[in-house]
């Protein structure tokens, strides 16, 4: 069971089910072959990439941030592979006007050593000192553009070099099915104005599951987002790539595996790293886990129309993930690990806690959630009120400002949201330095709403208990006692269902 940074043994009452992740899928035996295929043979109604490089023609590369793959894959990165093949057929064409942009929405600006990981250091030291790659702004309004209002209302602003390129391309990392589409664009490369229309209460809790498209008002706004980009003339050529899950290094491999499959090796390494990580001071396990580098390869590759690649990489997505489960339960148990989208090689506060666990982990289904309408989640995490001031200033204010006064995502997001999105010290930081945006840690909290009006009792095990309860839920010291308080909604003989991720999975329940 992970705990946070740490993990431990944790006995599970007799007849719980767990679901565990299906076995890592071979990598492709020549993933820089598989990339220029995807390249010259696209999908959908696109011409080849390099039948649309010309001399003298402005050529945008966007990519996924930091946030993806969990945890950063061993080098080379995909991105750094998909990149290098697209820059050497920019060169092939006489291509000079070239700039590469992280997407960050309103995440973190990279670090120079992040950005040499995803991109390698031939492409960083190629155009990071000209200042031909630069991190998306968006909160600098002459890098902006407005391009329409979509049929709900939706204003659609985007990073204006993009916008205006004869080419934009799009490198993205399916890690989930949530992942890519028009998404890329439309959030990645979106501002404030243009993400407030859905991330938001209404369409979060209205977002029934974010890993199936049909159920998730997420997917809808976005998709009507992406359409209006492309009909106000937006040239996108998307990449999309999945990676199998092959999460672990050798030393952890034992992580990854069923715990019955362990053999002698794996329980001794085990029991030493779970006691070594337990005994050593906090900063120091830190340092280990972020330093991770997971043996993620790459699985599949398309190119081309957007709509169309996405529609075949969800299919390899759900091919390497889906797990088919027979039936809800009464109780889902959840261990949560030292790792989220918005902490690498940082802390995970208690408001990321809280999205790992209800706005992440309980949303890896498609048909209904693990647990039924009305039942409990056990999370086990320590929830200490830790933050990273660098990166999550806002947080720390959200948590002591806003949480003390209302759990309500309405109530916060009408009182407290434009304070914190507008707030000129937050923007400067997020501007300038290393800081999530102002409003970044509202929309975390929201993430959690369809899970919050799912269940009856959100309970952690291990939390501290004035910090789990600042956050509304129930603190337990051990799964028995979270049993316990669990009983006056589920009685006590629940069912019990544990998810055994990471790696990740995603329950086709039925």
């Amino acid at each position: 069971m992970w705990k946070g940074e740490g993990f431990g043994l944790q006995r599970l009452p007799t007849g719980s089910r767990v679901i565990y992740a299906p076995e890592p899928f071979d990598a492709l035996e020549d993933p820089e072959s598989a990339i220029r295929h995807a390249l010259e043979n696209p999908t959908g109604d696109s011409d080849p990439l390099s039948a649309q490089l010309r001399a003298g023609m402005r050529l945008t590369i966007c990519f996924d941030d930091i946030s993806l793959p969990l945890p950063p894959m061993e080098a080379p990165d995909v991105r750094q592979m998909v990149i290098e093949a697209v820059l050497d057929l920019a060169a092939e064409a006489g291509v000079d006007d070239v700039v590469l942009i992280a997407a960050l929405a309103l995440h973190r600006r990279m670090t120079e050593p992040e950005l040499r990981h995803a991109l390698g250091n031939r492409v960083y030291d190629a155009f990071a000192p000209s200042g031909s790659l630069l991190q998306h702004d968006a909160e600098d309004p002459t890098q902006l553009v407005h391009l329409g209002v979509t049929e709900k209302g939706e204003d659609v602003e985007i990073n204006k070099r993009a916008a205006e390129s004869d080419l934009l391309v799009y490198v993205n990392i399916n890690l989930v099915a949530m992942d890519g589409g028009h998404k890329s664009v439309a959030t990645g490369l979106a501002s404030y104005k243009s993400l407030r229309h859905h991330h938001n209460p209404a369409t979060m809790r209205h977002s029934k599951s974010f890993m199936d498209a049909p159920s998730s008002e997420l997917h809808s706004a976005n998709w009507r987002m992406g359409r209006l980009i492309k009909d106000a003339g937006v040239k996108i050529f998307q990449i999309e790539t999945t990676l199998n899950t092959n999460t672990f290094p050798d030393s952890f491999q034992f992580l990854q595996k069923r715990e019955w499959e362990w053999n002698l090796k794996d329980r001794v390494t085990f029991a030493a790293s779970s006691r070594a990580m337990n005994a050593a001071p906090r900063k120091v396990t830190r340092q280990i886990l972020q330093g991770i580098k997971a043996p993620h390869a790459l699985r599949s590759v398309y190119a081309g129309e957007v709509e169309a690649v996405h529609a075949n990489i969800l299919e390899d997505v759900w091919a390497q993930q889906g797990v088919a489960v027979e039936g809800q339960t009464d109780i889902v148990t959840m261990g949560l690990p030292y790792i989220s989208p918005y902490n690498v090689n940082s802390i995970m506060n208690p408001i990321l806690v809280a999205c790992l666990g209800l706005g992440y982990f309980f949303n890896l289904y498609r048909g209904k959630p693990v647990v039924r309408e009305g039942g409990v989640a056990i999370l086990f995490h320590p929830t200490r009120p830790e933050f990273h001031p660098g990166h999550h200033p806002s947080y720390i204010d959200f948590f002591e400002q806003v949480l003390t006064e209302t759990t309500d995502a309405v109530v916060m997001s009408e009182k407290f949201e434009e304070a914190f999105a507008t707030d000129p010290w937050y923007i400067h930081l997020y501007r300038t330095g290393h800081a999530y945006h102002g409003v970044h840690p509202f929309y975390m909290w929201y993430w959690c709403t369809h899970a919050l009006s799912h269940l009856s009792k959100v309970i952690i095990v291990g939390g501290d208990p004035a910090t789990v309860r600042r956050l509304g839920f129930h603190p337990a010291s051990t799964l028995d006692d979270a049993l316990e308080i669990a009983q006056d909604v589920v009685g006590i003989a629940p069912s019990i269902t544990h998810l055994h991720t990471p790696p990740l999975l995603l329950a086709d329940v039925s």
